[in-house]
Order: C-alpha cells, then structure tokens, then sequence
C-alpha cells in the first residue's frame, strides 16, 4: 500500500520511514507524487493543522493512496505554550532552528527548573482512499535544558531535555 506523506521536511520523512520499516508500505513524498499543496496552517490544534495539510494533499491525489501528514511542535509551559502550534514558524520560516532554540534558551535564562517544563506534541492525520479522516495526536513530556546539546534529531531536539534519558532529545540515538 502507497502512503503520501504531506511534507518537504526530509528530516521527517527520513524518521517517517524508519518508523514504518518492515510493515510493506511505499512511503513517498506530495512532491514524489507531483502534487504541490500548500495550505495555510491556519488552524487552532496540531490535529488541526495536520488534517489541513492531509486533506489539501489527499484532494489533489487520485484518491487510492493513504495521505498522510503531521503538525508537531515544542510546548514551554514557563511560555504561555510557546512556541506551541507556530514551532515551525516561530522567529519566521527562514530562520535556522541554531537560532530558534539560543533566542528560546535566553527567554529561558531566569526560570528554574521545577518551572522549565514542556513537551513536544506530534499529531498525524490521516485521509483513508475511502475519503474517511484520522488524526491522532500525542506528547513527550519533558523540560528545557539549559543549553544546546546533541548532534541526533532536528529543530527544538538539542534544547528539549528528557529525564528519564538524562539527555536531550538530540543526544539519543
């Protein structure tokens, strides 16, 4: 079975397909396909966003294949939620997650640690050939180091640390 997955992050496809390895899909991309969708992420939810992003892929689609697609996002707590559902275009598109994550950390410097909680949320949608929608969403929680650290994973993982690892996100394989 074909799964379109609505993306251009090749980080994500990259993890998207070490994750499905073995169960016999055909993962590839919008772009694979020829399909160029870009909706606006103007939802109010991960779930939101990510069915927008499925639903606008799966319209242009002929229809037999899974469409796939994900909204994800770091959530500070000591932050009102920020970057929360604008974690991509949190400080603008353009700019490299090295200075996301030292402009995050300095609005950081003055909050101790029983307050640096937060978690990073991923939710998938799903559109079936059948037209039917699944989203799912779900959360790793975690807190916010005190400096970048790690060379694994992409975006917020160098600065998103995880207790129970005594490691940042990036520093796990």
């Amino acid at each position: 079975m074909k799964i379109i997955f609505a993306t251009g992050n090749k980080n994500k496809l990259d993890e998207i397909r070490a994750i499905m390895d073995g169960y016999g899909f055909d993962i590839v991309t919008s772009k694979d396909e020829g399909i160029a969708a870009d909706p606006e992420e103007n939802g109010e939810s991960f779930e939101a966003n990510a069915l927008i992003k499925a639903k606008a892929v799966y319209d242009l689609s002929d229809g037999k294949a899974v469409v796939m697609a994900d909204d994800s996002g770091l959530c500070i707590d000591a932050l009102g939620g920020e970057p929360g559902i604008y974690s991509a275009r949190f400080m603008g598109h353009d700019t490299g997650y090295d200075i996301k994550n030292a402009e995050l950390l300095r609005r950081m410097e003055d909050v101790p640690e029983e307050r640096r909680s937060a978690r990073f949320v991923c939710a998938v949608a799903a559109v079936l050939p059948s037209g039917r929608e699944v989203t799912v969403c779900e959360a790793m929680e975690g807190r916010i180091a005190y400096s970048i650290s790690g060379e694994n994973g992409f975006g917020y993982d160098p600065i998103f640390y995880l207790p129970e690892f005594d490691r940042t996100s990036a520093e796990i394989s």
